[in-house]
């Protein structure tokens, strides 16, 4: 692992500004914290090892989605029993995922990650302009359905190294039916026992950079605010946020693919 002291002035200068947009995507889809904070680490910031960028990612993103919770709280956008749900059941899979992700080679992983991105972008411009029930209730009928997502979502969450909002949104969307704005809210719970139960596996074998995370989650503070604000006005147009939701993951995806694919399989 580097060593924290080794990160120079403008690392530091573009860790927390690299936070700030991590928050703010955070804030305004649920997701793509890990999503583009492990690029960031890597390709901006300059973290050599993907193993390190992956850990101190989880766990920046797990407090900026924390930061994140508490303003979509705030505005009543998060269904806390659906989301205590869906997040207990996914820190098994967390952990368990976790502990194989860290043995696979972390330049594949960073590859079948970016795949996984493009499947869940083509499967939620699919479902845009769903308005759903903003009422919607745990139930016998999607509490199971809230069980079994958890569980996948958490497992590739920590086989990924990322707090999961990409895989968390659609699952609890296609759990409960709820609307965006409620489902980028909720996911937040689950993002953050997520994001903290892979951080504390890679903690636990030193692939943490703890002063590249504090500047993360700093400038994460700022940004989750500023993306709550942009989903509030985004979910009143139909389909707008699940649109924009699904283009960044895309854009996101196809830059990892293009960097990626040589160092995965030279």
């Amino acid at each position: 692992m580097p060593d924290p002291a080794t990160l120079d002035l403008a690392q530091m200068i573009l860790g927390a500004l690299s936070g700030a947009l991590v928050g703010f995507t955070l804030g305004l889809v649920g997701g793509g914290g890990s999503i583009l904070a492990v690029p960031l680490m890597i390709y901006l910031v300059g973290v050599p090892q993907p193993h390190v960028a992956i850990g101190t990612a989880a766990l920046a993103v797990a407090a900026n989605a924390a930061v994140g919770l508490a303003n979509h709280a705030r505005a009543g956008n998060v269904r806390w029993p659906c989301g205590l749900t869906f997040a207990g059941a996914g820190i098994f899979g967390a952990f368990a995922g976790s502990t194989l992700g860290k043995n696979l080679d972390g330049d594949r992983l960073l590859f079948l990650f970016a795949l996984l991105m493009v499947v869940i972008a083509v499967l939620m411009l699919h479902r845009r302009g769903q308005a759903g029930d903003p009422a919607v209730r745990i139930s016998r009928e999607n509490a199971p359905r809230l069980l079994g997502y958890g569980i996948g979502s958490g497992a590739f969450s920590g086989f990924f190294g990322i707090g999961g909002g990409f895989l968390i949104v659609p699952g609890i969307v296609a759990a409960t039916g709820m609307p965006m704005i409620n489902a980028v809210g909720t996911s937040l719970v689950a993002v953050t026992a997520f994001g903290l139960t892979t951080a504390a596996n890679y903690a636990w074998s030193g692939l943490v950079d703890w002063q590249l995370a504090a500047l993360f989650i700093a400038g994460g503070v700022l940004g989750s605010w500023l993306g709550l604000k942009g989903a509030q006005r985004l979910s009143a147009r139909t389909g707008g946020l699940t649109t924009l939701f699904a283009l960044l993951v895309l854009g996101v995806a196809a830059y990892m693919l293009y960097h990626g694919f040589e160092q995965a399989f030279r």
